[in-house]
């Protein structure tokens, strides 16, 4: 399968760029997230990718290939939507075998497609199930299988899981990375959901106002975001200027804004004194507001001790956990 190269992509629809010169590479069989707020670009940016889009200025290949003035149909895309769209009327080896249909493939060859693609997602044997009949990751899976039946040369997801409920959506992420690894198709995905982009890229393009903000793999962006929108989005952050680092780190490090995350802050132990202004309790984890030198820092405890608002503890930070952010 090809991977994806844009260059100097810019889209505007008559006013400020929603997209401003976007560079990105996907390589050969990866799964990558396009990941960023309402607003941000990332369907405006995959609906180019798949030609819906015509864009201002740049360019778009599919390996060797320059496909920016291709339509859609002539660009060998798979696309996933949100809501499905699957037909009710049809049944789910009518709904996965519509695109092999079109291309002319038909008899005992379309049965085989057919059923090797349902078999990749795990619904072997449900071909004749009527699709009302089917649960929401059910349906789910024959939207997958009907993209990737034509063997596409991209495969294209836009917000798949947001209708599925919270426990789903945890199950087919896992699903949809095995389904994409086992196809060995290069992927392009959009989501908002920063967990959802955490657990199942290869690597994340984070978007802001129309511009790539950091591209990275799923722990570079949270274990070293480049500015405070990545910290900010892609998980939660303390942020810190340089004297409030130097007095939790004992020196003065090196940047003049850091990002320090809530699990790296250790509560007992040798530290500075500190109080607990505020938490909340949360099964396997607890959250809590802690004032420590005038400063009020976010603190997040695996397996956490008993504690209580007004409580005094001690507050103790890494210098290696200080991430200075270069933007």
């Amino acid at each position: 399968m090809p991977g994806i190269t844009i260059h100097e992509l810019s889209v505007s629809f008559g006013g400020p760029p929603v997209l401003d010169r976007v560079e990105l590479t996907v390589a050969d069989g990866e799964l990558f997230f396009l990941l960023g707020s309402s607003g941000c670009g990332k369907t405006t940016l995959l609906r180019t990718v798949a030609g819906f889009q015509r864009p201002g200025c740049g360019s778009i290949r599919f390996g060797d290939q320059d496909v920016t003035a291709l339509p859609p149909e002539r660009r060998g895309i798979g696309m996933v939507f949100q809501n499905y769209a699957l037909w009710p009327h049809l049944d789910v080896a009518g709904n996965v075998g519509f695109g092999l249909e079109v291309q002319g493939v038909a008899g005992a060859e379309r049965t085989r497609c057919i059923d090797e693609a349902l078999a990749l997602v795990e619904l072997a044997g449900l071909g004749g199930r009527r699709i009302g009949e089917l649960s929401g990751g059910q349906q789910q899976r024959v939207a997958l299988a009907r993209a990737l039946v034509v063997r596409p040369r991209l495969l294209l997801l836009d917000e798949p899981l947001s209708n599925l409920d919270p426990r789903l959506r945890v199950a087919m992420r896992r699903e949809i990375r095995r389904i994409c690894k086992a196809a060995g198709v290069t992927a392009l995905y959009v989501t908002h959901d920063q967990a959802e982009a955490l657990a199942t890229a290869d690597r994340i393009a984070l978007l802001v106002a129309g511009r790539v903000e950091q591209v990275g793999t799923p722990r570079a962006l949270y274990d070293r975001p480049a500015s405070a929108a990545v910290a900010a989005f892609v998980g939660e952050a303390n942020f810190l200027d340089r004297a409030q680092a130097a007095t939790l780190a004992g020196g003065p490090p090196a940047g003049e804004r850091f990002c320090l995350r809530p699990e790296r802050v250790r509560l007992g132990g040798p530290g500075l004194p500190g109080t607990i202004l505020a938490g909340s309790y949360e099964g396997e984890r607890a959250r809590w507001r802690v004032q420590v030198a005038g400063i009020e820092l976010l603190v997040s405890e695996s397996a956490p001790p008993e504690r209580a608002e007004g409580q005094a503890v001690t507050v103790a930070v890494d210098p290696a956990d200080l991430v200075a952010l270069e933007r």
